[in-house]
Parts: structure tokens; sequence; C-alpha cells
């Protein structure tokens, strides 16, 4: 870390744009000349924030660790459980939204439970759960040509996913989800990769933004309406040059972040500041399981094994130092070669999983 960097770890409760102080929950007022904002997004339940204790989203850590804590427990919970019927549920896994998130997850559950985990159990048999992916939209992966997405819909029905689309989800709650055209799906683990809502930065800063709380920012980034305040990533509503949004993604936040600092560091040298910031989109990539993804660079397209290699190799890259570069190359390696994932880590206490309409648990014999 550079010598004039600080970091602390503390929740922002507000920000004085008039005394040019950001205000946490921890310590006294930082003040500042310039300030970036960059707190990213969270999940959007689209009104229905109930919804969140019965369908986790992927977006931190901790959230990735929950749902493996799910996932796996359910399976456990499948193992001494009495019930059939609950049996089933239990081994039913729900996945909204179609985008790569979604896509990825939906993938990664499939192998999972078809091979690393098919002979960890003896009473039920992993390679019977059912996957379901419900996307709202026509067809999932919207962002990539049709070609690549049709043959991601493809590859996860051969792999036992079950992908649904023009299937919106109207209901969820601890027993599965019921969809706008009265279906009902069970499943006692859901997880929700269906879309994203700003921080709430735009409260902080009491500025224009829009429907997803993302802010309302100038071409060079600065919050319109306050001055020596730059927006960048996910809080922001960028555009690009043709009207388009810019895609909330991590290389879009870096080169924003990038630009933000040359325009910041040329204001304080005294330099012209660059000019407006112009997104330069570098492609789509996403990994569908083993041996198969797609690639979308410009009129560069790769799927199946090509793609995944090139998939691979690109993810590789862009981790920081060699040694780690080093590492997950050979993990994934031996992962590929002997389709084992890691150790099967359930971490902290969850409660009995509900598998009944009444609240009863019988997860137990």
């Amino acid at each position: 870390m550079q010598k004039n960097a600080r970091v602390v770890m503390a929740d922002v409760t507000a920000v004085d744009t008039l005394a040019k102080e950001v205000r946490t929950d921890r310590t006294a007022p930082f003040r500042y000349d310039y300030l970036v904002i960059a707190t990213g997004a969270t999940h959007s339940y689209f009104g229905h924030d109930d919804w969140a204790p019965y369908a986790p989203g992927l977006k931190r850590i901790e959230d990735a660790t929950e749902i493996r804590r799910r996932f796996l427990r359910a399976f456990e919970a499948a193992e001494v459980s009495e019930d059939e019927a609950a049996r089933r549920r239990l081994m039913n896994f729900i996945i909204v939204g179609g985008g790569p998130t979604g896509v990825e997850l939906a993938g990664a559950c499939a192998e999972v439970a078809r091979y690393v985990l098919s002979r960890d159990f003896r009473r039920i048999d992993p390679r019977t759960s059912r996957i379901l992916l419900i996307e709202a939209g026509p067809r999932i992966l919207p962002a990539f040509p049709e070609d690549l997405a049709a043959y991601a819909h493809r590859t996860l029905e051969r792999m036992g996913v079950e992908v649904l689309t023009s299937t919106a989800v109207a209901r969820c709650d601890a027993m599965g989800v019921g969809t706008a055209d009265g279906r009902r799906f069970e499943g006692a683990t859901i997880v929700w990769a269906a879309g994203v809502m700003a921080s709430p930065a735009a409260r902080w800063l009491d500025v224009a933004h829009d429907r997803a709380g993302r802010i309302a920012v100038a071409p060079d980034l600065a919050v319109r309406g306050v001055g020596g305040v730059y927006a960048v990533g996910d809080v922001a509503q960028v555009t690009r040059s043709d009207g388009r949004p810019v895609p909330g993604i991590a290389p879009a936040a870096k080169q924003m972040g990038r630009y933000v600092g040359q325009t910041i560091a040329a204001r304080v040298e005294g330099r012209a500041a660059p000019g407006a910031f112009r997104y330069r989109h570098y492609g789509d990539l996403a990994a569908i399981g083993r041996r198969a993804a797609i690639v979308s660079i410009g009129r560069f397209r790769l799927r199946g094994f090509l793609g995944w290699l090139f998939w691979s190799v690109v993810h590789i890259n862009f981790l920081i130092g060699t040694r780690h570069r080093l590492m997950v190359a050979f993990e994934w390696l031996w992962d590929y070669l002997t389709f084992q994932r890691g150790a099967r880590l359930i971490t902290d206490y969850m409660p009995p999983i509900q598998t009944t309409e009444d609240g009863r648990r019988r997860t137990g014999s």
C-alpha cells in the first residue's frame, strides 16, 4: 500500500457536501478536498425486500460462503430426512436470473451435485437433484450474441439444468417460488441473480439518481450539482456515446477509477484535465461448466473447450502476483483432472431448514 494512503474499516452514515466531510459509524468525520464514491451495488428484489432471507444474492465473499453453506446443508438435511416429499424439496435448487452470474452458478451447482458430491452420501444420490434456472426475459445471457446464448442454453440442459425463460418470479418464500403465470416450484435453496440496486450514496449526497439508485454524473464522472465529488462503478449512471448504459462489470469500474484518478491528479497539479470519460468494452465472457464457456469480443467468438481455456487464461491473468496466478492455475488443473473442488466446509451454525408449509422441522429422524 502507498505510504500516503490510509485504510479505515467503517460504515458511512452521511456525507456533508457543504462542510466537505464524510461521517461514519465509528470514527470522527473525515474532511476531503475531493471525494470519490465507489460503493458499488447490492441485490435488487424489485420492491420485494422481504424475499431477501429466502433468496440470497451473490455480491460479496460472505454471500458466496452463505450460498455454499445452504447448498451443502440441503444435501445433509436430505440425507437424514424420513419424509420423501421433504427430501425431494431439499434437493431442488432454484436460481433466479439468467445473466452471467446465474448461468455460471447453475453450471457450477450441476457439476458439484453430479460429480463432486456423488459419492458423499448413502441414503440420497446428489445426481438426482433438480436445478432450475429461471429467467424473466425471452433468453438467457441477453448481453451475448444470440448464437452464443443458445449454445449456453443447450449446454446447461445437457448438464441437467432446467432452463425456464419468459418466466417471471412473482412470489418467494422459504418453500420455493411462484411465477407470474401461476406455476409453483418447490425448493429449499434459492439464489437471487436477477437484478442490482446501487448503494445508498445518492441519499447521502441528496442528488438525482435513476430507479436503480445510480447517481447521475457529468461526462467527467463528477456528481451533478456537487463540487469535488465523483462517482464510479455500479453506483454511477454512465452512458456511452451511443446512449447505451455502461455495463456494471469490473472492467468498467476499473476504467472509471483510473480516469477519475487522472482527472483529480491533473487538477491538483494545475494541468488540463482529460476529456470526457469514454468507456472501452473489451468483450464478454461466461463459463458454463467444465470444458464449456463462451467468449464474445467484437467479431471474435469462441465457445466450448476453446472458450473455456480462453476464459481460464483471462481470469488467471487478472490475479495479482505471479505466486497467486501459479497457485490458482495449479488448483484449477487439479480440479479439472480429479473433479475435486476443495474441502466441503459448512461454516457457522444455521437453524434447521424448513421443509413443510406449516413450519415443522422434518429434516431429522
